[in-house]
């Protein structure tokens, strides 16, 4: 495994609220990107005369845009947004790992902004604002299910604390 797990970086006092990763929408330009490198790379096989250069050429270009791809993607899985009852906090990174974090005491207004493709696909943008300070995760984009999450920080946040209507957080006892 490259690099700590987020979980580790929970405290003992901590209760994991929820742990998601970027939507798979964040990767679709990178996708058509590299798609459309394939498709250029072939037709230059195609129509340039046969040469060895030519050939290898290609076929190095078409090493780099999979290498690329690869690296790309593996970079969207591992970064993970976790929040817990305590603090907001956003890891990324495949060999050096950033860890971005927010104590929720410090969040004075929380925003979510959906264009219509994300209300479609599932996806928002996530604004976090504290006391007039730009904040390392004042803003969180491709959130998948923006509108739960919105609520579930919300009831953290703001709530009363034995009331809660989102399925994130435990259920209150009866």
């Amino acid at each position: 495994m490259l690099g700590l797990e987020i979980d580790e970086y929970i405290l003992p006092t901590e209760r994991r609220i929820l742990r998601v990763r970027a939507h798979w929408f964040l990767l679709l330009r990178d996708i058509a990107e590299s798609a459309l490198a394939m498709v250029a790379l072939i037709l230059l096989q195609s129509y340039l005369p046969s040469s060895g250069v030519v050939n290898t050429l290609t076929w190095y270009g078409g090493v780099v845009v999979v290498a690329r791809l690869t690296i790309l993607v593996i970079d969207w899985w591992v970064e993970r947004i976790v929040i817990t009852d305590q603090r907001v906090m956003m890891s990324t990174g495949i060999i050096t790992q950033r860890l971005a974090m927010m104590p929720l005491r410090k969040v004075t207004d929380l925003t979510f902004h959906q264009t219509v493709l994300g209300r479609m696909l599932g996806y928002g943008t996530m604004v976090v604002e504290s006391a007039g300070q730009i904040q390392a995760l004042n803003r969180i984009e491709y959130m998948p299910k923006p509108d739960e999450i919105y609520e579930a920080l919300t009831e953290m946040i703001f709530g009363e604390k034995k009331q809660t209507r989102s399925h994130w957080l435990p259920k209150p006892k009866r």
